[in-house]
Order: structure tokens, then C-alpha cells, then sequence
């Protein structure tokens, strides 16, 4: 079927929402926060169950790092989102 937005070769005439890019920037941070989500739920699982005294102990130290991280990239998430806003100032 052809749509009216799109040239003989199927690409849109205009760019499309993947094609911006503080879109991009926002899905990446988003894919990233999914993935240290991840490996912060595993750390958390070895500080719960894991039965060797160091092997927990290395599991508290990697989690308390992956919060912060977890942190520092919220903040650059809710950034992107402000900056992806009609109106939004520059500082």
C-alpha cells in the first residue's frame, strides 16, 4: 500500500520520529537504564543469597556503585526530557 508521505523507494518524504534525534538520545538513556537495572536486581540478588561472606560483601560495594550510577543517569534522562519539550530553555 502507498501512503502520501512516502517517496517510489518506501523512505518517508519528511523525517519521522526516529529520525530525531533527542528521540534517539532518550530511547538510548532509556535502553541503558534498563540495563543497569538489571545488573543492580542481580547485585542485589548476590548481597541476599549469596552465602560466602566476601563474595556478599563484593555484591554490597557493586550495588551501592550501580545506584549512583543508576542516579547520575536519571538525571540525564529527565534532562533529555525537559530539552525535548516545545519551549524548553538552554542553559
Amino acid at each position: 500500500m502507498h501512503t502520501l508521505d512516502t517517496t517510489t523507494d518506501g523512505r518517508p518524504d519528511k523525517p519521522g520520529p526516529d529520525d530525531d534525534p533527542g528521540r534517539r538520545e532518550l530511547m538510548a538513556l532509556h535502553a541503558e537504564r534498563a540495563e543497569l537495572e538489571q545488573r543492580l536486581a542481580r547485585a542485589e540478588q548476590e548481597r541476599l543469597y549469596l552465602a560466602e561472606p566476601g563474595a556478599a560483601a563484593s555484591a554490597q560495594a557493586e550495588e551501592t556503585t550501580l545506584l549512583a550510577e543508576l542516579d547520575r543517569l536519571m538525571t540525564r534522562i529527565r534532562a533529555a526530557e525537559y530539552r525535548s519539550q516545545p519551549g524548553a530553555r538552554t542553559w
